[in-house]
């Protein structure tokens, strides 16, 4: 069970040292509570007078020997006790796959990073929209779209690795998976170099979980025993259209409607028939969520207004979702009905 308390304005008292203790002391600010402090049991058991009656007692677990007694006490006199974990190991930095853009399919791993963090550096297809629940952390947007990065990849791992180093504990959170065309590579390789301690939370990739939102299976039993996810920032060379058509299965596409035209047209020309079914999944699991159907052969025309973010997926599973009409058609409905909701 879950309980909300507004705490505005209401007295708390967190308990721990100033270390374990900084990330609560800034939750409990952000919730608009009067916060005081108790950072040592004074070295043993605490039989001092107990501080000014709060309304909430926030026990940091630090490891110290001697709180026992202050609690007892407090619960004794009806004031309520809440355990707190304590802050992260500062002077670190944790990549973390945010998924497809829904706080829904983020990881419990990934909840209590965010909640631990001192500083967060998100990208744009991160589920940023709600960090504020999540995390009472400095926010930093240091998000890219295609043809304008507002802050370089150069300078990001330069502003996560010296923000590590002044002592915070930071999280870079990306969309999807750090390590499915995220440069989480790149950004591990940066702190390691700079010897900055660093970690990984996979995040649920988009290539999977998008066709999943509109009902299409990247595999199904007797028609495709195989994916192969590309990135679509770039067109393809005719050596890899002639790969992609030779393997069969289904071709999962990131980000990929700058390249739709070329990649058609490749796959065409590389011996993929005009008739194989393709889909356009444009911004999975938000609002306006969008699928358009077509075949190789005209999915250029079909999908000239779609835009990224957006999944293509080319392969026979798409028949299959169309004719599974329960699940297409719930995901239809549901496209339809957020785009309602935008009015559109």
């Amino acid at each position: 069970m879950q309980l909300s308390i507004d705490l505005t304005g209401r007295e708390v008292l967190v308990t721990g040292s100033d270390q374990a203790a900084r990330q609560a002391v800034r939750r409990y600010q952000a919730a608009g509570a009067v916060v005081s402090r108790l950072s040592s049991p004074q070295g043993g058991p605490f039989d001092g007078p107990l501080p000014e009656r709060p309304f909430l007692v926030a026990a940091v677990e630090d490891g110290q020997p001697g709180w026992d007694n202050l609690l007892d006490r407090c619960r004794a006199a009806g004031i309520p006790v809440a355990a707190e974990p304590a802050a992260g190991a500062p002077g670190q930095v944790t990549l973390v796959g945010g998924g497809p853009g829904t706080t829904e399919l983020l990881t419990v791993a990934a909840t209590k990073v965010l909640r631990d963090a001192d500083v967060v550096f998100y990208d744009r297809l991160a589920p940023y929209q709600e960090l504020p629940s999540l995390t009472s952390a400095e926010l930093v947007d240091v998000g890219k779209k295609p043809g304008h990065h507002k802050v370089s990849q150069g300078e990001i791992e330069k502003l996560m690795v010296e923000s590590a180093l002044a002592g915070n504990n930071v999280v870079r959170l990306k969309g999807g998976d750090p390590y499915v065309f995220g440069r989480g590579g790149e950004e591990v390789a940066a702190c390691v170099a700079a010897g900055v301690k660093v970690r990984v939370i996979s995040g649920v990739t988009s290539a999977i979980s998008v066709p999943a939102a509109a009902g299409i299976p990247v595999t199904h039993r007797e028609v495709s025993h195989m994916f192969t996810v590309v990135s679509g920032h770039a067109p393809l060379t005719a050596k890899e259209h002639e790969h992609l058509a030779g393997l069969g299965g289904t071709i999962v596409v990131l980000m990929g409607i700058g390249t739709l035209h070329q990649l058609a047209a490749g796959l065409r020309r590389a011996g993929m028939r005009p008739d194989m079914p393709m889909a356009v999944v444009e911004r999975g699991y938000r609002p306006g969520q969008r699928t358009t159907i077509a075949d190789l052969g005209t999915i250029a025309s079909a999908a000239a207004g779609c835009s990224n973010p957006a999944v293509l997926v080319i392969g026979e599973v798409v028949r299959v979702a169309e004719a599974n009409r329960g699940h297409a058609g719930a995901a239809a409905d549901l496209d339809r009905l957020a785009a309602s909701l935008l009015g559109s």
